[in-house]
């Protein structure tokens, strides 16, 4: 019985396995609802907030060498001059368009269709990487998984309770580890 729990924790913090996916199939497998939410909240949490730190150690490594290649230093005649490859940088097409999308939803949207649409990791790391502070997206994201969270195990044990009540005594999660 442990097990199955355990299984919807790592299951939620698999990127492919989003909690939305997770918890649903949990309640219909036989698992009890509450536990199952807690656990793949904290699943999904978990891996969420080590990519926006990574994403935000990687930024802050990146800011720091551009810094280095961007120093000015002074030449003997009193002018100054860029070292070498200092060039600005221009951004691509692609980073404009991605931007203006999320100039025009902003991170609340992101955050909170994002895991419907395209997961909550992607979203979390589109949202680092278009330039929101790590607290931002960390608030926000927490915010969105708890909705889809509390969306997911209200709908799945509604489901289950109207469609198939036996279910719940005999899921084949617990018939499977029993």
């Amino acid at each position: 019985m442990i097990v199955s729990y355990f299984l919807v924790f790592l299951l939620a913090a698999i990127p492919l396995f989003e909690l939305i996916t997770v918890i649903p199939l949990a309640i219909i497998g036989g698992l009890a609802p509450v536990p199952v939410a807690i656990l793949g909240f904290l699943g999904n949490l978990l891996t969420i907030l080590l990519l926006i730190v990574f994403v935000d150690k990687i930024k802050l490594l990146l800011r720091t060498r551009k810094q280095k290649r961007n120093v000015v230093t002074e030449v003997e005649g009193g002018e100054d001059q860029y070292t070498e490859g200092t060039e600005p940088e221009q951004d691509s097409k692609k980073q404009k368009r991605a931007r203006v999308l999320f100039d025009k939803y902003g991170l609340p949207g992101l955050t909170i269709f994002g895991p419907l649409l395209v997961g909550s990791h992607i979203s979390a790391f589109m949202g680092m990487s278009f330039g929101s502070s790590r607290g931002l997206v960390t608030g926000w994201m927490i915010a969105s998984l708890v909705i889809w969270t509390i969306v997911s195990t209200v709908l799945a044990n509604s489901g289950v309770s109207f469609l198939a009540p036996d279910l719940k005594e005999n899921g084949f999660l617990l018939r499977i580890f029993q």
